[in-house]
């Protein structure tokens, strides 16, 4: 306790990483105000959302205003959306791979271009959500009239979230886009817990404790999967530079164990309601068809779970061969002086980092599914669905990976003023590793 004391007062005692923080929580708090603003024309008492499957997890990200219909319903997900497509069209356009090359300006562009991007996301979402989620006795005034003054309200409030997440990045602390999701998804938290507590009650005090045992024991496992690493080691040639020997030195290449992150679990998630969609629309003709979408509809049956699991191994691998060129990494290790001990430079180089990255894609994708199916496994055992969604999923991995960052960036300020730094063990390590070549 001394220790932890004492590590505030250093933190608080660098000005700079002080305002960081005060800002940080201040526009923090700023959108958290906008939870409990409801969108004008609505009767929030009379709103029923349904919030299962997809929707339940859109909810989380965004605390619960996706279902309080609130101003910042759609939240930063839009940004998040346009983002992903602008990664995606980088790897797959000449021209968007061009303006990536291009250093501080091409990025300027694409961030350009995913902020116009997310205003057409944002519409097209602004109407499917008013259409679909709303329902019509809920409202003050005319369909119509609700609808196009929503869109522009929940358009600025998109860009506005947008904006919080950059300002967050430029002058606070951590990044922004996820600190947001972060806050979305802990808000619940306190809540998920009374619930449970509540329903266990003080018969099942000592199946409470255990539980939350239990929620450490996942959370630690999270951990260990974000933060493990294959060190390829690297060897650089000695270069006599003037009157100077350079190099010589031995470096590594991280190869992370979970190079995707939480991707596949998100794609996965994307494509989990289309057999349940399918069969539905079959359901009344087929027996065989209505059994599909009700096992479907729930996300606790092995078949669920089964199809769930191996998607998330595929695009496990999937966006990590889009992720990772080894041909790449290869070629920028050959212009600067370095090689793998024992591998020729070169094609057999790149070789050998393909074969590293497949066998450690494998454990890393299973692994990775089995912390997406935790929360269901979790419900089966009698927990409310809300507290079940802490056990691991993409909510997991997302605290854990945000919080790891902010913790690396608040620990890089103490070690510059040459305190302490947050753990004696050693230093915390966020996501964000850079490649030795």
């Amino acid at each position: 306790m001394k220790r932890f004391i004492q590590t505030l007062k250093n933190i608080f005692s660098i000005e700079e990483l002080k305002n960081r923080i005060l800002y940080t929580l201040l526009l923090i708090a700023v959108y958290r105000l906008g939870y409990y603003i409801v969108l004008p024309g609505v009767d929030s008492s009379k709103l029923n959302i349904d919030t299962s499957g997809l929707l339940g997890l859109l909810d989380t990200f965004l605390g619960g205003a996706f279902s309080k219909a609130s101003i910042f319903a759609l939240g930063i997900m839009p940004y998040i959306s346009a983002s992903i497509a602008i990664q995606l069209l980088t790897m797959a356009l000449p021209y968007f791979q061009k303006m990536q090359k291009e250093g501080e300006s091409g990025r300027k562009k694409l961030n350009q271009i995913t902020r116009v991007l997310t205003i057409f996301v944002t519409i097209a979402q602004s109407v499917s959500y008013l259409q679909t989620t709303i329902p019509t006795d809920a409202l003050l005034i005319t369909r119509a009239a609700f609808t196009i003054s929503s869109v522009f309200i929940l358009t600025a409030g998109t860009i506005f979230c947008m904006w919080l997440g950059e300002r967050i990045t430029d002058r606070g602390i951590g990044n922004g886009t996820s600190m947001l999701i972060m806050i979305g998804i802990v808000s619940r938290f306190p809540r998920a817990i009374y619930q449970e507590a509540v329903s266990r009650g003080t018969g099942e005090a000592l199946i409470f404790v255990l539980e939350i045992v239990a929620l450490f024991l996942v959370v630690m496992f999270a951990v260990a999967l974000t933060q493990a690493v294959r060190r390829v080691p690297i060897q650089y040639a000695k270069q006599v530079v003037g009157n100077k020997v350079m190099g010589g030195q031995r470096q590594y290449l991280p190869l992370k164990l979970n190079t995707s992150g939480v991707m596949p679990i998100i794609f996965a998630q994307a494509l989990m309601f289309i057999p349940s969609l399918v069969a539905g629309l079959f359901a009344e003709k087929s027996d065989f068809a209505s059994s599909i979408a009700t096992t479907f509809n729930d996300y606790t049956t092995w078949e669920y779970n089964g199809l769930f699991a191996t998607l998330i191994i595929v695009f496990t691998f999937f966006y990590t061969a889009i992720a990772i060129s080894p041909q790449q990494i290869a070629d920028d290790m050959k212009r600067g002086g370095g090689f793998i001990p024992g591998v020729k430079p070169g094609i057999s180089t790149s070789d050998f980092i393909a074969t590293v990255l497949d066998r450690i894609t494998l454990p890393g994708g299973i692994l990775l599914a089995v912390v997406a199916i935790l929360p269901s496994l979790a419900s089966m055992t009698g927990m409310t669905r809300e507290f079940a969604q802490f056990f691991g999923g993409t909510s997991l991995l997302i605290l854990v990976g945000v919080v790891l960052d902010t913790l690396q960036q608040v620990e890089s300020y103490l070690l510059m003023k040459r305190y302490e730094g947050l753990m004696k063990s050693g230093r915390v390590k966020g996501r964000t590793e850079t490649v030795a070549v």
